[in-house]
């Protein structure tokens, strides 16, 4: 009897290359993106097992794109300004970078997403990352990006998520002060429409109620500026305050700044924290809570790149890095 040898598939290529179907089709195509790392075995693999593409399936993935784009959400385009924007965009072009991808960025109106059609309604768009993404943002995701799309802030089934653990970093922030005999702490929140806004101010308002401890809040925008007159607010609301949990870092110097600026003490009389630990928290001594933003920004660009199978949420740990501001 004679045995007929069955050809190898796409689908042996890829599992003996240990990357995905659509991977090795890339690989295979000459077209698309895929590390050199992914391309080397690959082509290993199909030149091991004696793999001849098919014609027409390589026509099936020409025009992949050349760029991936980073669409952040925003009440104006100032959103681009944000030092933490600079740090996720240039991060993503590093992790671009061996695959021969641009990157481009674009602000998304936060009460005109369907602007984010319009933006990946380019074929050159090869892959999303959303930042700052609302429900509104995932629910126009065009269908041909997804398992090619990733959103830092909240996900869904279709598209995958990674973030701070803002809830577990402020709980260790306000878990401290209390520790350190700090009972009546207010805090200068972020904007509401903000899922990692929502999640500290969450745990701070849960973890007082459970102390039994009233609730002091400030509306906040994550800067300085706002820091500086939440201060006083504070102060003004709340004379006996004597511990204030800023939003961000930035807005915790504000925060600083104005109450050295009117004679108050920090921490004598009123402890500060913050939250991202970034550079200049270490210069002024600010108890913060730390925020790995590239490696988020890489995780999520790896998950557009090589469309990996993520859960709808990945979160990254925050912990708590104490210094002399409380």
């Amino acid at each position: 009897m004679t045995t007929v040898r069955r050809h190898a598939t796409l689908e042996d290529v890829a599992r003996a290359a240990g990357v995905s179907r659509s991977t090795a089709s890339r690989v295979l195509a000459e077209s698309g993106f895929a590390s050199p790392i992914a391309r080397e075995r690959v082509r290993d693999a199909a030149e091991r097992l004696g793999y001849v593409p098919n014609a027409a399936a390589r026509a099936l993935v020409r025009g992949a794109g050349v760029r991936l784009l980073v669409a952040v959400a925003g009440t104006s385009p100032t959103v681009l300004d944000d030092s933490y924007l600079d740090q996720v965009v240039s991060t993503t072009a590093q992790v671009c970078a061996p695959y021969g991808l641009g990157v481009t960025v674009a602000w998304v109106p936060l009460d005109q997403p369907g602007q984010l059609a319009r933006l990946a309604d380019d074929r050159a768009v090869a892959g999303l990352v959303l930042v700052n993404t609302t429900e509104a943002l995932l629910d126009v995701v065009p269908r041909r990006l997804y398992g090619r799309t990733a959103s830092i802030g909240i996900g869904s089934t279709a598209v995958p998520s990674v973030d701070i653990d803002n809830g577990g970093g402020t709980s260790a922030i306000v878990r401290h002060l209390y520790a350190a005999g700090r009972r009546r702490i207010a805090m200068v929140t972020g904007p509401a429409w903000l899922a990692c806004s929502r999640r500290s101010v969450e745990a701070y308002r849960g973890l007082l109620r459970e102390a039994g401890l009233p609730v002091r809040e400030v509306a906040g925008d994550f800067s300085a500026a706002r820091g500086r007159s939440a201060a006083r607010e504070v102060l003004h609301r709340w004379p006996d305050t004597d511990a204030i949990v800023g939003i961000s870092d930035a807005t915790a110097l504000g925060v600083i700044d104005q109450l050295r600026a009117d004679g108050v003490r920090v921490p004598a009389d009123v402890a500060v924290t913050g939250f991202d630990d970034i550079p200049l928290a270490s210069v002024t001594a600010l108890t913060t809570a730390s925020h790995p933003v590239r490696r988020i920004a890489a995780a999520a660009a790896t998950m557009v790149l090589e469309e990996r199978t993520a859960p709808p949420m990945t979160m990254f740990p925050s912990s708590l890095v104490l210094r002399e501001s409380a």
